[in-house]
């Protein structure tokens, strides 16, 4: 039973940490120009440069899993985190920059995790950039560190996991039976324009074009057809795709049949089936009631799962909006712990 005699833990599932060194590591790139990446400069430029106390205290929070986080934590009424490298990660570095923060974090992650086993767990890091050490390294971080699935912050300096030369990555992780998370990241170089010149290039919606981008991509290039074990999740209620799948399926169906694209191919199933058979979705970011149904009837009670996107969105009241939803009690054990436990493999 949990401390406020609820029937159920409250796990969350998309909640952002990086190590001082990877904080550095940008401030330097930040300062010397190094990195040719808009949405680098927009993203991080703000979180580590703004003199404003909201993103100050993002930046702050994001370095912490002990004390500070775990009374975060605790005054929120949040039992677990499922903790990983904050976007954009590793994906804006090079191959041996990228590399070297990978090891460093999944070896700090494992020891937090061996600190507070019973309040956090963790996804691995790579570097995508060399996909035969991204392969060596998730494998260590999954059968010697114990983290859980791996995670991607989106594009990969422009380039996206339906590219061939990640299939020896994807296989790896059928192979040890962890998934894979698709975490937002700002657009890359060829599609941020329109999104920086308005402002919208961050979470109000850059994001989410992106990283929905980047998920139908994942479907329509029939990644699950030939990795079919692979599971996936994705935040914010799946990057507004669920709202348009009938209109996917129908637009993907017409395109196969009239060959339109060469690279639109047949797939097993229509693209609205894989989201029920292979891809889970959190809530962080979006703690709208109206939303969360929905999309709990679209691709099913048991693909939904609670997440909070701390700290950039650290809310208490948005727990209990999502406490309130109108569910059975044991239909929000399953949205709270009992999906993240098994998409995840969690054995606190």
């Amino acid at each position: 039973m949990t401390p406020s005699n609820r029937q159920y833990l409250r796990i969350a599932t998309e909640e952002a940490w990086a190590p001082p060194e990877l904080i550095d590591l940008y401030r330097r790139h930040l300062s010397e120009k190094t990195i040719d990446d808009i949405g680098f400069g927009s993203l991080m430029g703000y979180f580590l440069g703004s003199d404003h106390p909201q993103p100050q205290a993002v930046a702050a929070r994001l370095q912490g899993a002990a004390e500070g986080r775990l009374a975060d934590m605790d005054s929120a009424g949040i039992d677990h985190q499922v903790l990983a490298v904050t976007a954009p990660g590793t994906q804006v570095l090079d191959a041996q920059e990228g590399a070297r923060i990978a090891r460093l974090a999944n070896d700090r992650l494992s020891q937090i995790v061996q600190a507070h086993p019973t309040r956090f767990s963790a996804l691995a890091a790579v570097s995508y950039e060399d996909v035969d050490v991204a392969v060596a390294e998730l494998r260590r971080a999954v059968t010697e560190l114990g983290l859980k699935g791996l995670i991607l912050n989106d594009h990969i300096r422009g380039s996206y996991i339906d590219d061939p030369r990640f299939a020896p990555l994807l296989a790896t992780l059928e192979e040890l039976d962890v998934p894979l998370y698709l975490h937002p990241n700002t657009p890359p170089n060829s599609m941020i324009g329109p999104y920086a010149e308005a402002g919208l290039d961050g979470a109000v919606l850059g994001f989410g074009a992106s990283a929905g981008l980047h998920l139908l991509r994942i479907v329509t290039a029939g990644i699950f057809d030939r990795h079919p074990r692979l599971r996936l999740v994705v935040g914010h209620l799946g990057e507004g795709l669920p709202f348009w799948l009938s209109r996917i399926d129908h637009m993907h169906g017409k395109q196969v049949r009239a060959g339109r694209y060469e690279q639109i191919k047949p797939l097993r199933k229509p693209v609205s089936d894989y989201f029920r058979s292979h891809i889970w979705l959190t809530t962080s970011g979006m703690p709208w009631a109206p939303a969360i149904m929905f999309t709990r009837e679209v691709v099913g009670v048991d693909r939904v799962m609670y997440a909070m996107d701390y700290p950039y969105q650290f809310d208490a009241a948005e727990v209990a909006a999502q406490d309130a939803l109108p569910i059975s009690d044991p239909e929000k054990a399953d949205f709270f712990e009992h999906i993240a436990r098994k998409v995840f493999a969690l054995d606190f």
